[in-house]
């Protein structure tokens, strides 16, 4: 006999194979039970699909910024870049840039056209710097949150499938009249099924959402460390125009 199955007694004396296999738990257990393992199984395979897509483009954008960096630092012109740039980046370091060159060369622009560089220029690229740096990571955030609610929630909605199907286990007992491990096991079995999803669909989001919680505060330092760099490019040169 297959080490999967097992022998249990009906109440006519009959005796029947019981499946434990992962399929022969699953279309045994009760449909709260069910229920509550597909919900594990979609949260896990959603929450896998997360991290795959978070854990690629935060390498992808740690190069893009080093790229970019070597880029603004290479002592160009800061004109040429931003018309390499262009006004629709599609990294947040470069729209940063993008979005202070544009509040700047509106400046320019007005001064052209008889008016004056002022200081609340510098206030106003300040301040669209900050947006754009809070919509950028507004934007990279996004999901984390159903990472931190599958960690935390999963063990419990595993919990719940067990006490439910333990539950059940011992009604079964009750109604067969008979204690023997053959009765006990598969409600038991099944039951347990569910708090090892729970853990398998938690783990994963908890370990990679503080990984990722803790790459997007690093790479959100990089970002504010570089809109106060150039900010103070742009200060010097609104000093020199005023």
């Amino acid at each position: 006999m297959e080490t999967n199955l097992i022998e249990s007694a009906t109440l006519g004396g009959s005796v029947d194979a019981v499946n434990l296999s992962i399929w022969g738990l699953f279309w045994s257990a009760h449909w709260i039970v069910k229920a509550v393992i597909v919900i594990l199984l979609l949260a896990s395979v959603w929450s896998w699909a997360i991290i795959f897509e978070k854990v690629v483009r935060m390498r992808w954008l740690i190069q893009k910024a080093g790229r970019f960096e070597d880029a603004f630092w290479s002592g160009g012109s800061l004109d040429e870049l931003y018309d390499q740039v262009g006004q629709r980046p599609n990294d947040p370091m470069s729209a940063v840039f993008s979005a202070a060159m544009r509040e700047w060369r509106r400046s320019l622009s007005r001064r052209g056209a008889g008016g004056s560089v002022t200081g609340s220029l510098q206030e106003r690229i300040d301040r669209v710097m900050h947006v754009t740096v809070g919509r950028e990571m507004e934007r990279l955030e996004r999901y984390m949150a159903f990472l931190a609610s599958v960690g935390s929630t999963a063990p419990f909605i595993g919990l719940f499938g067990t006490v439910w199907g333990i539950m059940n286990s011992f009604q079964s007992i009750a109604a067969s009249k008979q204690t023997t491990l053959a009765v006990v096991a598969p409600g038991i079995a099944e039951a347990l099924f569910a708090t090892a999803l729970g853990l398998v669909a938690a783990i994963p989001a908890v370990v990679f959402y503080n990984k990722l919680s803790n790459d997007l505060n690093r790479y959100a330092g990089r970002l504010e460390a570089f809109s106060g760099e150039f900010s103070a490019i742009l200060s010097r040169q609104i000093e020199e125009a005023a």
